[in-house]
């Protein structure tokens, strides 16, 4: 291979710039050409393919900044249908003319459902990115375990219903694995870090107002049906955890809400934003509406939570002992929304993103086609990277599920993480943050300079470099 194609898709993670760091910096080395694609693969679909040459004479050009939060080369939620062969065949045309010899997606499940698309016109691999830690597999036999159900069928014995997909009713049959954190498949997405370190530190700053002002504070975290976010914001100490894996128990919560308020006269609640009610819905209500990937659009779950904490701890509980002077006064929601994808990423994801985007040069370069580049963990190697054919995160059926926690992570009754979670999280955060991430804390953010100069936005300059298929 003489030139690759890379391209960012899905909401932007912290890490982007990293993975495309670490594959031009080893394209650069085997004397390969990089190509980056503007916007995802919505460039794919502009006939002038609008593109940046990353790598002139096989050295990074001076945008591609390992440390910047976003991606330079932009992205998009467009995906490519691989039902429709005639746009399939003009793309593969028009990275044909380009002199493309292969291509690595940077993404998650969607961006690996529309590289599939492609894997039989050139060579493609991905490079995982996603705050929410949910491409990858418990144990490698996970995907066996999804079964679909026809209309007016019982469920299949010990399964339980998890929704529709696909235009699909799927249930999920119990697993007959013993868990194993060695087994995990990509153990750990780049961007996980970062936003768990925003959210841990966002929890810790809501404590304070809630202690300060007698009041029950509930911090909504991204994540959508996957808790691994949620689990990692348990480093903010709040003082209860609800994650979209366990449905929720009200008749719990409440308890362990007034003994917590009764003893320290505040508590912190952490949730993620796709908690499931008794029945197993969405605790927050859906909007009809989908985005781009297919997803339904998660709206309020904190503020629903709050509905349900007003309404059975009512105002006598507060104003009877002159706490505070309602139950609607007392009960706050934020959500941390999007702080969590954005920012200067932290040392774990910058090197580790960094190592996951060279592997995916080096498997392009060996040969290999629709796979996918892995993070692993083992107690015995620590991390270390290494890769999986696409296939293996597919059902039967041919579609990817998101990964949900492991039901080993997450204490249901005490509503706080197991030691499993504990063991889990631990590898990854022992030294997440680096001394250079202190640094730039402490003397970048108020350089005397962000007061007289507008921002300097990368797209700006990358602008200038864009070249197109003519």
């Amino acid at each position: 291979m003489k030139r690759i194609g890379i391209l960012t898709a899905g909401g932007d993670t912290p890490a982007l710039n990293a993975t495309i760091h670490g594959a031009v910096t080893r394209a650069c080395q085997q004397k390969v050409e990089v190509f980056g694609f503007i916007k995802g693969f919505s460039g794919l679909f502009n006939p002038r393919v609008p593109h940046v040459h990353l790598n002139p004479l096989y050295t990074p050009i001076p945008e591609l900044d390992p440390t910047l939060g976003g991606t330079l080369i932009g992205a998009s939620r467009d995906y490519v249908d691989a039902d429709d062969t005639a746009a399939i065949e003009v793309i593969a045309e028009r990275l044909h003319r380009l002199k493309v010899d292969g291509l690595i997606c940077v993404g998650g499940d969607g961006t690996l459902n529309g590289m599939q698309a492609l894997c039989d016109k050139l060579p493609t691999v991905l490079a995982p990115k996603t705050i929410d830690n949910d491409l990858g597999l418990n144990y490698p036999a996970e995907p066996d375990e999804w079964v679909r159900v026809a209309d007016g069928q019982d469920l299949p014995a010990g399964a339980a219903e998890v929704g529709e997909k696909g235009g699909h009713r799927y249930a999920r049959l119990p697993s007959r694995n013993r868990f194993d954190l060695d087994q995990m498949v990509n153990y750990v997405t780049p961007g996980y870090a970062t936003a768990v370190f925003v959210s841990a530190s966002g929890v810790q700053r809501v404590r304070t107002t809630a202690e300060s002002h007698r009041r029950i504070a509930i911090v909504e975290v991204m994540g959508r049906h996957s808790g691994y976010l949620a689990l990692g914001a348990a480093y903010g100490q709040p003082d209860l955890l609800l994650v979209p894996e366990s449905r929720l128990d009200v008749d719990n919560l409440v308890e362990r809400v007034k003994e917590i308020y009764d003893l320290q006269k505040h508590v912190v609640i952490v949730c993620g934003e796709g908690i499931v009610d008794a029945k197993g819905e969405e605790l927050g209500a859906e909007l009809d509406s989908t985005d781009p990937a297919g997803n339904k659009v998660l709206t309020g779950a904190s503020e629903a939570l709050r509905s349900v904490l007003i309404k059975r701890l009512g105002d006598s509980y507060f104003t009877s002992k002159r706490r505070n002077e309602s139950a609607k006064a007392a009960v706050f929601t934020r959500k941390l929304g999007h702080t969590q994808r954005g920012g200067r990423p932290v040392q774990f994801d910058r090197f580790h993103a960094a190592q996951l985007g060279g592997h995916a040069v080096d498997m392009l370069l060996g040969g290999q086609l629709n796979a996918v580049s892995i993070l692993q963990y083992t107690r015995d190697k620590g991390f270390h990277v290494g890769d999986v054919y696409a296939n293996d995160f597919r059902d039967r059926w041919g579609l990817i599920h998101a990964r949900q926690m492991h039901p080993h992570f997450y204490d249901a009754a005490h509503l706080r993480p197991s030691q499993t979670g504990i063991d889990y999280l631990h590898p990854i955060f022992s030294n997440a943050v680096g001394a250079d991430d202190v640094e730039v804390m402490r003397s970048a953010l108020f350089d005397p300079s962000h007061l007289r100069m507008p921002y300097q936005s990368v797209n700006t300059d990358i602008n200038k470099r864009i070249r197109y298929l003519e």
